[in-house]
């Protein structure tokens, strides 16, 4: 009897294609006034909550999607912000790092539901997940003998390099020198070969001979990561190929293929979904920060963490708080010379200071259309770090356009548009065409944009080009803390003379240490990596070079960047200057970056020398990237390879020369920076449609290497556990799978864990990088038998949940106030000792003691991990008291069973006068309510009230049955 019935019809001109058209709710049944209310209030919806509304019509079922919700989302305008709202995305993408514990606990479920009397087959995730092995890749070797070979422009080593175009094939025949696979000399008619013949030799990820852009063995550097990366991770290849085999719905992406949120843009995207001539928008979730990065193509995705994308995984909807959607209106034209990782910083600062955490962001006006679908996938990419859930680009002429060069035919093109036009996801640039309304509208004019890095300890502490060097002294003036390091005015200038390799060097403050080409945030937008092989091209050729003890990388999303970097022949400039491409996947933003060179460490450390790191990543907190570099840059590609040809951050670029040339002349960056022309004209020339296209042909065809092909893998239902792995083990959170929910039990003398301030970043709760050989986790390992060299990254170990627990709160930039200094240590009470936080917490679970963390400001800042959850439950924590959460951590708290408490507006620890030593109780009513307030007495005799953060209930139902995993596996008993 409702009015509000879906209409399923035909897609115009396209009568087999059906879909949901959302603008003809109301139907014939109920007049046409009805039906015309309706396409108003969704004319006057954000594309983005047009996405949400879409979806809540199609799986609307009465019981986990109702109509109400649909009506609400409708409705969005006066209901923003004031009701929760059901949303089921299309698909679920994970990364190795966050897929493997959602892996594992799939096969403990299935354990435990078998172990119930459930038929453990059934256990499979519900939508479609597509899991890239990108995270496990580390720099165990750079700058290989490779690096050493002659020059890319023939001749003496000691000469010029040959001027070489990266557009065309050189004609005189040349030998490829040292480059043994490519055969030469060769004329030039054999090297002009046709685009397909071309594109047909070359390997998913090519490297290709200077002179006649032919395919040749890959470098040993690359090789002998990947032989690395496949003997410390066999056993976890191993279970994933298991989890290809048996799960239904799960597709496995190897090592060595590209990045998660890469492979996400250039394969697994799909805009438009069609599944047996059914069409519906393409929506996404993922276990890593970077899926936002699709919002650039028009598809609605962020990151969640592990808890709530396995709920996704086995049918569940992801509940958010319908949320408001500030308006971001672009207009003007940027400079030159701003790449775009200057717009997305400047655009950050913009977003950060207009408060919208929490929010949708979508960009509207005359600006969008002049941003390129690479610069929008860069700027959604960033938004994590402004805290917005996502920013959404609607698909618009440009992004149709972007598609048809990356491979997608005609005739889907045309399906797609008719769809999303009929379904009013389509936007236009005409100027008749309404906006929709928003919360709220921040306008940026690009033209204001100028080069900017951010650093050195944060990436919303932006500094502009020009100011970097006084910038710089200004932080060692200042006291420590978020930007200062507070270095006395008279060892400022200190110089650490160092021996390296047979010559003398010497260390300052402000030395570049670590330089990072990283197309993580650039990988999809070929114009600032090729600027930086131009900017190396002119730099190698005018003489100039980079000291050898500088740690550089070149790490491409995949191949399809190297294809580019070879092609128009910057590659081996790069290589001349040190930056070797190292492997595909994440390396140093996530620390994985190989130890610096003993000497350089030792000097840093005697000198107390604040070295630097400049990277073109999305991560630069401090101690994130080696334990003695404390001062990190996030820059553009180019601006990376300037600094490093530096050598130090104190240099104005303006009036001070990078190094001096072949014939002692000064060489400027402005003598040496491409400029928009350059780039244009390689671009047209080498990021052509084929590449996109070979690259989805290779996935298609080849989705694997011979190692992964060759890689064995058992095809049991159940998992065989082994004992005594040190990587996979079956957790115990399904130890007590509760039938019913039952009331929450009351917490009572607990201790305090932790006393933490403010910004405690996932970073500081999560273990991740490399495992301290004075850690628990170590000392884990070492009885387990396993030598240092063995330990391998917290990140490869995360299906070990000993491991795991071992190393939450391992960061050596913990600031725990029990102890007043930055260590992964904490105080056990009862007994007074000084212990790590996981031994302390081993001792509380002896003694039967409950216990709790306070904490400051925004807890939980930072990358969504699941093991930020995860690892304080198994620590025995039961509730987090704070004065502010990252929403999505909140989330993930309540989701693995921990109350989040938050203190009354204007309270906190010091003003109630709490020391952490206090013990605590909490006591639950029988029935919680959203944003009830709960009272908590000390052993001192104190009471005050706290807010119990559960924003619906949802999150009240989860909490009583100790999570959502508990939750979900009770389904299949």
């Amino acid at each position: 009897g409702s009015p509000y019935q879906p209409v399923i019809e035909a897609l115009e001109n396209y009568p087999q294609k059906k879909f949901y058209n959302v603008s003809k709710l109301g139907g014939a049944k109920y007049g046409v006034a009805l039906t015309e209310l309706l396409c108003f209030a969704l004319d006057t919806l954000p594309y983005s909550i047009r996405v949400l509304f879409e979806s809540s019509v199609r799986n609307c079922d009465g019981f986990l999607v109702k109509e109400t919700d649909a009506m609400n989302i409708l409705d969005w305008k006066t209901k923003q912000n004031n009701v929760e709202v059901p949303f089921c995305p299309a698909r679920v993408v994970l990364q190795d790092f966050t897929g493997i514990p959602a892996m594992v606990d799939f096969a403990a479920m299935r354990e435990a539901v078998r172990n119930a009397g459930g038929d453990p087959a059934k256990v499979n995730p519900a939508c479609p997940t597509d899991l890239t092995v990108d995270h496990s890749l580390q720099i165990d070797f750079s700058k290989c003998a490779i690096q050493n070979a002659p020059n890319p422009g023939g001749g003496d080593a000691q000469k010029p390099v040959a001027k070489l175009s990266p557009l065309k094939v050189q004609p005189r025949k040349v030998p490829c020198r040292g480059q043994a696979g490519c055969r030469g000399p060769c004329g030039a008619g054999e090297a002009a070969r046709s685009p397909g013949q071309f594109s047909a030799q070359i390997e998913n990820t090519p490297i290709l001979c200077p002179f006649h852009l032919q395919p040749v063995p890959e470098p040993e550097t690359v090789l002998k990561n990947q032989e690395m990366e496949f003997g410390r991770n066999r056993e976890r290849l191993q279970f994933f190929k298991w989890s290809s085999k048996v799960f239904k719905n799960v597709s496995i992406i190897p090592p060595e293929t590209g990045m998660a949120h890469q492979v996400n843009l250039e394969y697994l995207s799909r805009v438009v979904f069609e599944v047996k001539d059914f069409l519906y928008p393409d929506s996404v979730v993922g276990t890593d920060s970077h899926t936002t990065m699709v919002n650039g193509l028009g598809i609605l995705g962020w990151g969640v963490g592990g808890i709530e994308t396995e709920a996704v995984m086995l049918g569940m909807p992801l509940t958010l708080t319908l949320p408001e959607v500030v308006g971001c209106e672009l207009t003007g034209t940027a400079s030159p010379l701003a790449t775009s990782i200057d717009i997305v910083v400047s655009i950050t600062k913009h977003l950060k200071q207009a408060d919208v955490a929490g929010k949708f962001v979508e960009f509207f006006g005359s600006g969008v259309s002049q941003l390129s679908v690479a610069d929008r996938n860069t700027i959604a990419n960033m938004c994590p770090e402004y805290g917005a859930i996502l920013s959404f680009f609607p698909v618009d002429n440009v992004t149709l356009k972007h598609l048809k060069h990356t491979g997608f035919d005609k005739a889907k093109l045309e399906v797609m548009e008719a769809y999303l036009k009929a379904v009013k996801l389509f936007r236009s640039d005409e100027s008749s065409s309404r906006e929709p309304e928003y919360s709220q509208v921040v306008q940026i004019s690009l033209s204001s944009i100028i080069p900017y890095v951010s650093g050195p300890k944060r990436s919303q502490d932006r500094v502009t080009v020009n100011n970097m060097k006084s910038d710089f002294q200004a932080c060692l003036n200042e006291k420590s803390g978020v930007k200062g390091f507070q270095i006395a005015v008279e060892k400022q200038n200190d110089i650490v003379p160092v021996q390296y390799e047979g010559n003398e060097y010497k260390l300052s403050h402000g030395c570049i240490v670590i330089a990072a080409v990283i197309s993580c945030t650039n990988n999809c937008n070929p114009s600032v990596m090729l600027a930086a092989g131009l900017l190396a091209k002119k730099a190698v050729e005018a003489g100039l070079v980079v000291k050898p003890y500088i740690r550089t990388s070149l790490s491409p999303g995949s191949g399809m960047v190297t294809h580019y970097l070879s092609s128009s022949g910057v590659l081996p400039y790069l290589s001349k200057l040190g930056f070797e491409v190292v492997g595909y996947g994440c390396s140093t933003c996530v620390g994985n970056t190989a130890p610096l060179p003993e000497a350089i460490r030792n000097a840093i450390k005697q000198g107390d020398i604040i070295a630097c790191g400049v990277l073109s990543g999305t991560k630069n907190f401090e101690g994130r990237l080696c334990d003695c570099v404390r001062a990190n840059y996030l820059a553009s590609p180019p601006l990376v390879v300037a600094y490093a040809i530096a050598g130090t951050v104190r240099i104005d670029f303006e009036t001070e020369p990078l190094g001096t040339g072949f014939n002692g002349e000064s060489i400027y960056l402005r003598d040496i920076w491409p400029t928009r022309k350059e780039l244009h004209a390689v671009e047209e020339e080498c990021v052509i449609s084929a590449m996109f296209k070979e690259l989805k042909e290779k996935m298609e065809a080849r989705k694997g290497n011979k190692r992964w092909n060759l890689l064995e893998a058992p095809e049991s239902t159940l998992f065989p556990w082994d004992l005594k792995s040190t990587y996979i083990r079956c957790p115990s959170f399904f130890d007590k799978v509760a039938k019913e929910p039952v009331s929450p039990q009351p917490i009572e003398n607990a201790h305090v864990l932790l006393y933490l301030g403010d910004s405690v970043t996932t970073d500081h709760i999560s273990p991740a990088g490399s495992i301290a050989r004075s850690s628990a986790a170590a000392k884990y390992l070492t009885n387990k038998g396993l030598t240092p060299r063995e330990f391998n990254s917290y990140g490869a170990r995360r299906g070990n949940d000993a491991v795991m627990t071992r190393g939450t709160f391992a960061n050596i930039k913990l600031l725990n106030k029990f102890i007043g200094k930055p260590a992964p240590k904490t105080v056990h009470f009862p007994s007074g000792q000084t212990l790590d936080v996981f031994e302390a917490a081993e001792l509380y679970q002896k003694e039967g003691i409950p216990v709790i963390i306070l904490a400051g400001k925004k807890y939980g800042l930072g990358s969504s991990r699941d093991w930020a959850a995860k690892g304080p439950f198994l620590l025995g924590v039961k509730a987090v008291l704070a004065e502010s959460y990252e929403k999505v951590h909140k989330s993930q708290l309540i989701g693995i069973g921990i109350a989040p408490l938050q203190f009354l507006p204007g309270e906190n620890p010091s003003t109630l006068g709490l020391t952490g030593r206090e013990q605590f109780s909490i006591l639950f009513p029988p029935e919680l309510s959203p944003g009830m307030t709960l009272d908590i007495k000390t052993s001192t005799g104190k009471v005050f009230s706290v807010i119990a953060l559960f924003e619906n209930d949802m999150e009240i139902t989860l909490y009583k049955y100790g999570g959502s995993l508990n939750f979900v596996a009770r389904r299949f008993l």
